[in-house]
């Protein structure tokens, strides 16, 4: 397998140790992902960590030109339908995340089983994201995810509050709160290396792959 990496900042360095580490072909990291030859393209997955208007630039290209596609970048939710249609037209598989830490993941997977079981039982719940100063979107695509999953499960909107503070990677916390008792589900991130194993993980799951998936549907 073959990787490009669209966006060479800190997530895209991240990546490259990643695929590095594990003995996987880096054939090239690009700021200008619509540059790349398209026969290079043809024979690689590009792993998207941009900004939201690099993304929405870029999609159709990625589509047109790649192999696969894994993509980290967050701030396109309201025109999902859009990118999730154009991959699929185009028949290059994608797979997409607000998160591709496997913790995050396993957070989602434990909001969701327990919204389940407190639907009807009186609790309120709420999201609270703390990342780095320099993070574009607000509230994270995490959080985001994780506001949607509490509506569907337990029927109830969480009211979500983001704070950014120095340099801090991200925490994520689900509190579900009634008369009785207090629950609480906290992450919290150590770097940015988790982020990269997912997506490094999920690109090795576009080998024969169809169709356009969310991360946590597939592990």
């Amino acid at each position: 397998m073959r990787i490009v990496i669209s966006g060479y900042g800190r997530m895209g360095h991240m990546v490259e140790k990643e695929l590095a580490r594990r003995g996987l072909d880096l054939a090239l990291a690009s700021e200008d992902i619509c540059a790349v030859d398209p026969a290079l393209a043809a024979e690689c997955v590009c792993i998207d960590f941009t900004t939201p208007d690099a993304f929405r630039a870029n999609y159709k290209t990625i589509a047109r030109n790649f192999k696969a596609a894994v993509v980290g970048t967050t701030g396109w939710n309201d025109i999902a339908g859009e990118v999730i249609a154009c991959f699929e037209k185009e028949g290059t598989p994608m797979i997409y995340a607000s998160n591709f830490s496997l913790g995050v993941n396993a957070l989602f997977a434990a909001v969701e089983k327990v919204s389940a079981m407190l639907r009807g039982a009186g609790y309120t719940p709420s999201v609270s994201e703390t990342h780095l100063i320099h993070k574009l979107d607000a509230p994270s695509g995490t959080a985001k995810s994780l506001g949607a999953i509490i509506e569907t499960a337990l029927g109830e909107r969480a009211e979500i509050t983001s704070f950014r503070e120095g340099e801090v990677p991200g925490i994520h916390t689900v509190v579900f709160d009634s008369p009785a008792d207090t629950l609480t589900l906290t992450h919290e991130a150590k770097g940015r290396e988790g982020l990269a194993q997912g997506a490094v993980i999920a690109a090795l799951m576009t080998e024969g792959l169809t169709g356009v998936h969310e991360f946590k549907d597939l592990i």
